[in-house]
């Protein structure tokens, strides 16, 4: 079993355990969370290489414990706090990990719930655990590009300073990110001028930089969709994006027309979906209330639907527990906007499936 099909199936195992939502801590240990580390390579019953409730003084603690100490040939290479699988990782407290990571030689501590794996290092102060993690995987939402960063840290593979030099670059990677995503969203006036030299000749007075803000978000939108449009080229071959067919759909009354802008949001969302799922599993089932964007033709596995008909036009959004959200739209191409949503919930059924 390669690495892939081994995370796949734990993805699986995962899902069993959600069945129960009372799961609590030491239950998620053992359903999910050592088996994780069995994935990654480790022998968990052996008490040298994976140390349950590791023991240490801090400071003026005695008998501070830790879930986890993993060690390779004898020394630890990092710690793990495990919190029960109904815990939101964002409002945990991980005080012991914290505590614990600046008086020993570790440089990863890894917090999860089972579902979600958040690991930290120490880039901004030596001894120090950033208090924000530098990679977050989660096993109901991954890609091929995640299973490259996470097989870093398997046994086999495990490298500190390969760790630390890519757990520096995924950390500035991430505020590039963020950066250019708020100028995307509201670009400010240090990054109008900064793009408007490059084509503006005259002086970039407060009130060029107010005009030209407009068209600086729009460059962002063009670029945007042209990725997008590239990537849908991909899914449904030039020949096929050329001549914008329209794929059936299966039980269609005579009286149901699927409208040109339900055909336009359709190709868009295959076009997102395709970064995580073969588009074939896109797929289109239209009604007279709404059209319904599924996950391999199955109405039990709802993208979106869309109501882009009338002069108030929405979607409805699902996720992978079928929770609805509306918003409202000007049309087809503003579910641009809502890309990483697709995406998401396109991710979860395509790593569910079996």
């Amino acid at each position: 079993m390669n690495f892939k099909d081994a995370v796949a199936g734990l993805s699986g195992r995962l899902a069993k355990a959600k069945a129960r939502p009372d799961l609590a801590e030491e239950a998620t240990k053992n359903a999910v969370i050592l088996p994780f580390l069995g994935m990654l390579g480790f022998d968990v019953f052996d008490p040298q290489e994976v140390m349950p409730e590791f023991t240490a003084d801090v400071g003026m603690k005695r008998g501070e414990k830790v879930d986890y100490a993993v060690a390779i040939d004898g020394k630890i290479q990092f710690i793990l706090e495990a919190k029960p699988l109904n815990c939101s990782l964002s409002s945990a407290q991980y005080s012991q990990l914290y505590r614990y990571f600046g008086v020993t030689e570790v440089h990863i501590a890894i917090l999860t719930n089972g579902a979600e794996y958040w690991f930290f290092t120490d880039i901004d102060a030596p001894n120090k655990m950033d208090e924000k993690p530098f990679f977050k995987f989660s096993l109901e939402a991954w890609d091929d590009n995640d299973l490259r960063e996470l097989e870093k840290f398997t046994k086999a593979a495990f490298d500190i300073d390969q760790v630390q030099e890519t757990a520096s670059a995924l950390k500035y990677t991430r505020l590039a990110a963020s950066y250019i995503t708020a100028q995307m969203q509201d670009p400010d006036d240090d990054f109008v001028r900064l793009v408007g030299r490059s084509f503006y000749d005259g002086n970039l007075t407060a009130k060029v930089v107010e005009t030209l803000k407009p068209n600086v978000k729009r460059a962002f939108d063009d670029i945007l969709r042209q990725r997008v449009r590239q990537r849908l080229e991909v899914a449904l071959g030039d020949d096929e994006a050329e001549s914008d067919p329209q794929p059936a759909t299966p039980s269609r009354k005579d009286d149901i027309q699927t409208t040109e802008e339900e055909w336009r949001a359709f190709y868009i969302i295959r076009a997102i979906g395709s970064e995580v799922t073969d588009a074939a599993n896109i797929t289109l089932r239209d009604a007279k209330a709404y059209c319904a964007i599924l996950f391999g033709d199955n109405n039990r596995k709802p993208i979106c639907r869309l109501f882009l008909e009338g002069a108030t036009k929405s979607v409805v959004f699902f996720d992978a527990e079928k929770n609805e959200e509306r918003v409202y739209v000007d049309g087809a191409d503003d579910l641009y906007k809502y890309k990483e949503r697709i995406r998401d919930v396109v991710g979860k059924y395509a790593n569910a499936a079996p």
